[in-house]
């Protein structure tokens, strides 16, 4: 009964601060166009300032813990992949290129052929 009547609080807390946050940034929002008259860096600075906060807020709740969690796996997952080294990355460009240009070619070749046929079964081409 206790981890039932546990839970139900925790979820109704990180209701509470998840509308906190909705209410941070609306408000950061808000007050950033409000005061349009002071100093543009002031304004970007609390901007930052409060969705920092807004962001830690989110961090305590349920949800944000397990997608801090999947951050820092994903994280972790980019430095187990094995990048290629430069050398590699130029030449696969290289082959790239050529097979658009190469393609190009082609298909330009078979417009051509298509259009003078059509040319000479119209009676258009000279």
């Amino acid at each position: 009964m206790s981890t039932k009547t546990d839970a139900h609080a925790s979820n109704k807390l990180d209701t509470l601060k998840w509308l906190l946050v909705i209410l941070l940034l609306g408000g950061s929002i808000v007050s950033f166009h409000y005061f349009e008259e002071h100093s543009l860096l002031l304004r970007v600075i609390s901007l930052l300032l409060v969705i920092g906060i807004a962001a830690w807020v989110a961090s305590t709740t349920e949800k944000g813990r397990s997608t801090l969690y999947f951050l820092k796996e994903s994280h972790l997952e980019v430095l187990r992949v094995v990048w290629p080294t430069r050398q590699e990355t130029v030449q696969m460009t290289g082959v790239v290129l050529l097979m658009v240009v190469l393609l190009a070619l082609i298909i330009w070749t078979v417009d051509s052929i298509l259009l003078w046929l059509v040319r000479l079964f119209t009676g258009q081409g000279g």
